[in-house]
């Protein structure tokens, strides 16, 4: 008998195995030396799924439900068994899984002319109870793979016409698919061996659909409980309703465009959009003022949400209000290095509100509100400590001082500042282009993207070091902004319709520059994969005002 050596990076040893053994059995050998049931590996740092078989030496991690590329594979494994009990339960309606929010997924049911079905809450237990039944029923979900051409003519017998426009314009030789029992469908990630593994998840009503929810992240053996996210709800809705009045509501339909030459036309577009945004946030702040009010804008958003664009093109918005913008960096209130808060590895944690010396922020807040000159503080990043300059500040009647930062929604940034005074945005690339109707697209992953771009081309930093970041800064953002995003009065969606196209061309070379051998190198080729999708989309069509331009380059702004 043929036999190979695999080596696991979760024992740190070598093991024989029988070539053609699949993944899936090596994990049963191993399951006294390994805490947690596995349902995908890393194979040469590749994701793949359990039913891979080993034909030659690779060196093989198994990962949990709970990391990041397992809760991937568990939520995507449960949409399409979510899926199957649709089909089962209302042939003839589509699924549409619209958005990540809330904790969960916002899914609705769509009837033959593509208006939403009302679900009661008996229905969406209805749903409920089937998927328990598939998790009972242990189904394998088996991988196949065909010629584009059958894949399409299977797509067309079950009415995934989403998933027919996208392969038509791909042009892929042969496609991947999976069948759960009866039921085709395809997903860009590896799935489950089986429905038994997806026995953590539930289904809440939600709008006029339901909330699909997966494993908690805090308790990974509990389904997560959704939390109020009404305003995050609205902006991401209101872009649902632009990309149907554009017809471009998916990859497919974005790569169509391309072929019929209208991105001019949806660049163009897209970007009054923002304009429109920003104006209209633009005019609740003169309104406000006009009372006496909203003296002090402060933004905040994740990595890599364009709030320096977003900052500036506001207070072009803001002074044709007849407005004065002035703005303040938070970086210069930071506490000397010595004074600084450290993680949990003890490294300093210059993200940590306390960070920031918060009594001399709010008392130069105060008195700009009463008219004084301040002198701004100005810190010293390589000396690590404050140092005195010369920077007089004091707001007329006419300003509005405008601060960027993370904490910006953090009610006890500004704890003693009468919140009348203070007008709270919040900015993110909530993006609502949909690979289909069962494949959204990662707001995270679309900001990871932005970051590669814009790391490279102003900081010289590569590819694999962003990715390594990444984790550290999500870590950042699920403590110190999202908890308060709700806190905005204004939320600006800064995605772009056409962006992923554009940036196609200027982070494939990137993420292929990341060894094989490192571990980012998962990340880099799923992000590889899932840039194969678009039609590129030149650079030369986007407006130096573009909010992109902060990532690629070429922006009249300066920064």
């Amino acid at each position: 008998m043929n036999t190979i050596k695999i080596f696991c990076e979760n024992t740190d040893s070598h093991l024989e195995v029988a070539g053609g053994t699949r993944l899936l059995e090596m994990a049963g050998n191993l399951a006294p030396r390994l805490d947690f049931k596995p349902v995908c590996a890393l194979v040469n740092n590749k994701v793949e799924g359990l039913t891979y078989p080993l034909f030659a030496p690779k060196r093989v991690e198994f990962v949990p439900a709970h990391s990041s590329i397992g809760r991937d594979v568990y939520i995507r494994s449960l949409c399409m068994m979510l899926y199957k009990a649709i089909s089962d339960l209302y042939p003839g309606l589509t699924l549409r899984i619209e958005l990540s929010i809330s904790r969960g997924y916002y899914c609705r049911l769509l009837d033959a002319c593509g208006h939403a079905v009302h679900l009661s809450d008996e229905n969406v237990e209805e749903i409920r109870i089937a998927m328990k039944r598939i998790v009972e029923a242990d189904i394998p979900f088996k991988r196949k793979e065909k010629t584009t051409e059958e894949v399409i003519d299977i797509f067309k017998r079950e009415g995934l016409q989403d998933k027919v426009g996208l392969l038509e314009t791909i042009n892929h030789l042969y496609t991947p698919y999976y069948k759960l029992g009866d039921t085709a469908d395809s997903y860009y990630m590896p799935l489950v061996p089986s429905s038994a593994y997806l026995d953590v998840f539930d289904l809440r009503p939600y709008k006029s659909g339901f909330l699909l929810l997966g494993r908690d992240s805090e308790n990974p053996e509990s389904p997560a409980i959704p939390i109020m996210q009404e305003k995050m709800y609205h902006a991401f809705t209101e872009h649902l309703k632009f990309n149907k009045v554009i017809k471009v509501s998916t990859v497919g339909e974005l790569n169509r465009a391309v072929e019929r030459k209208m991105t001019s036309d949806l660049i163009n577009v897209a970007e009054a959009m923002h304009d429109k945004l920003l104006g209209r946030i633009s005019d609740d702040i003169a309104e406000r003022r006009r009372n006496g009010d909203a003296g002090i804008v402060l933004i905040a958003g994740p990595s890599s949400s364009g709030k320096t664009t977003s900052c500036k093109r506001l207070a072009i918005q803001l002074m044709t209000n007849l407005i004065v913008p002035k703005m303040i960096s938070l970086d210069d209130y930071f506490v000397d290095r010595v004074k600084t808060p450290r993680d949990h590895t003890g490294d300093y944690d210059f993200e940590s509100l306390y960070a920031l010396d918060l009594e001399r922020f709010n008392s130069d807040l105060e008195r700009l509100l009463a008219g004084e000159e301040i002198n701004l503080p100005t810190y010293s990043f390589e000396l690590g400590k404050r140092v005195e300059t010369d920077r007089p500040l004091k707001l007329e009647a006419n300003d509005v001082l405008i601060i960027e930062g993370i904490h910006g929604l953090n009610p006890e940034l500004t704890g003693t500042i009468d919140p009348r005074h203070l007008y709270k945005i919040y900015v993110s690339a909530l993006t609502t282009l949909r690979i289909d109707d069962h494949n959204w697209i990662s707001t995270s992953d679309n900001r990871l993207l932005r970051r590669i771009v814009r790391d490279h081309k102003y900081r010289h930093i590569p590819a694999a070091e962003t990715i390594r970041r990444w984790p550290s800064v999500r870590r950042g953002e699920e403590k110190w902004i999202f908890p308060f995003a709700e806190n905005a009065d204004a939320t600006f969606n800064s995605s772009l319709i056409f962006e992923l196209g554009v940036m196609k061309d200027y982070a494939e070379p990137l993420l292929r520059s990341v060894p094989h051998g490192q571990k980012q190198y998962a990340v880099a080729n799923r992000l590889l994969k899932f840039l194969d999708l678009f039609t590129t989309i030149p650079a030369d069509q986007v407006p130096s005002t573009s909010l992109l331009r902060e990532f690629l380059g070429g922006s009249s702004f300066h920064y």
